[in-house]
């Protein structure tokens, strides 16, 4: 028989708040004790759904490889109260989800629209990339030797390097930046004080769904622009590509489309941006692991890999049932919902050796921090590429580093990363 999660043990997995305590303490603390105690059990939070909390990586992994079972398209895919869905319902005309991206399509659908860009960023495909991740790699750390010796480094460079890059690959103009990563911070901290979007109300359940209205509002304004010219001018860019989608066997309808560009504007960088703000954060904090790495440039990789597993970005997605299904002893009927925790997973301890230390060398390093089937992050070679470029280019340079206030969180329970990371370091020549 399935067992029920306590609520006020599980309830606080369904509250922004906390996640932005400490490095996500209070996160980790109620996870490591559901992996140990219910590992695959029923959540009932007032005002949300029923769910099954999925929380041990082999559970994860097997829900993510059997998109066929766990769909992504029958209920919202992300974490929604009740009175929210209604609000859904509203302003999409009955949809479930006001997007329509890559990560709310299943079967063929998905697999046609994937189609469309994935070359672009197969590792192949981002050859011809490389001199401008270079580029843009460069001119942060170039920030960083103007602004030096002290920098909120989140704001000032992990924020902004990684949506460089995937702007500049979308082909969105520089000017631009700025106010795309405006959109980005409301559409992922509507309960964050310092990120949410002007007059939000956090203590308002229903926030989250207007605030996503609201941004897919403004990026449709902005990227039909962009869709526009790229029809009657397309140039060698991914906007090209979804602009003119019918050429390529993949036509879409706006809402589709926008929601393209939109996925590209929010997760094409957000993933490396809390990892690379969470590895200056680490750094600064643990000077013998920069040494470290000063003395054995080739460890660079796999610090990168580690870091993505530390920072995990993604704390869940929520998958539907399509039919019944035995999940580790478990019966998961058709129709249930489960709240996939690739956060918890990858500080899974029957998976990662002592998983609350940032170990450099980490192998085998299978973390899920991008999932796993069918819908693994189209991005994830982007992102490596970025944070190895990056790391390569600094640490050499990266003489010593500190904090110089103290690092925050960002209070989100979907995407989370940190806000704050205010250092004090030393560059050389």
């Amino acid at each position: 028989m399935a067992q029920t999660i306590p609520t006020e043990l599980v309830a606080p997995l369904f509250n922004p708040l906390t996640f932005g305590e400490g490095k996500r303490d209070k996160a980790h603390e109620i996870l490591r004790k559901i992996r140990a105690d219910y590992p695959l059990a029923k959540a009932e939070v007032p005002g949300f759904d029923p769910m099954w909390i999925v929380s041990r990586y082999k559970d994860v992994r097997e829900v993510l490889r059997n998109d066929d079972v766990f769909r992504s398209a029958i209920e919202s895919k992300t974490l929604v109260p009740q009175s929210g869905k209604q609000l859904v319902a509203e302003f999409t005309g009955g949809e479930k989800n006001i997007l329509k991206t890559l990560v709310h399509m299943d079967g063929e659908e998905h697999i046609r629209h994937r189609k469309l860009t994935a070359p672009e960023f197969s590792p192949a495909g981002l050859s011809k990339f490389v001199p401008q991740v270079q580029e843009s790699a460069d001119r942060w750390i170039k920030v960083m030797e103007e602004q030096g010796p002290e920098m909120d480094f989140a704001k000032e460079v992990a924020f902004r390097y990684p949506l460089e890059v995937m702007m500049d690959i979308v082909g969105v103009p520089r000017e631009e930046h700025p106010r795309i990563l405006e959109l980005v911070q409301w559409f992922f901290n509507f309960a964050d004080p310092d990120l949410m979007r002007p007059g939000a109300d956090p203590t308002d359940p229903d926030e989250l769904v207007k605030t996503w209205n609201l941004v897919n509002q403004e990026f449709g304004k902005y990227y039909s622009g962009i869709i526009e010219d790229r029809r009657s001018c397309p140039v060698d860019d991914v906007a090209s590509i979804l602009a003119n989608s019918e050429k390529h066997g993949c036509p879409m309808d706006p809402r589709t489309m926008i929601s393209y560009f939109l996925i590209f504007s929010s997760a094409g960088h957000d993933s490396a941006a809390a990892t690379t703000a969470s590895s200056m954060w680490y750094l600064a904090e643990n000077p013998d692991v920069l040494a470290q790495l000063r003395a054995d440039p080739s460890l660079v990789p796999s610090f990168v890999e580690e870091s993505i597993r530390w920072a995990s970005p993604v704390q869940q997605f929520i998958r539907t049932a399509a039919e019944d299904y035995e999940l580790n002893g478990q019966q998961i009927k058709k129709g249930d919902q489960l709240y996939v925790s690739y956060f918890s997973a990858n500080f899974d301890e029957e998976v990662f050796e002592d998983p609350y230390t940032f170990t450099v060398d980490r192998r085998p390093n299978r973390h899920i921090a991008f999932g796993a089937g069918d819908h693994i992050c189209v991005g994830s070679n982007l992102a490596r590429l970025e944070l190895k470029t990056f790391w390569e280019k600094l640490i050499p340079r990266l003489e010593s580093v500190e904090l110089a206030g103290e690092a925050q969180m960002a209070n989100s329970e979907f995407v989370c990363g940190p806000k704050k990371v205010p250092i004090r370091y030393k560059l050389s020549a």
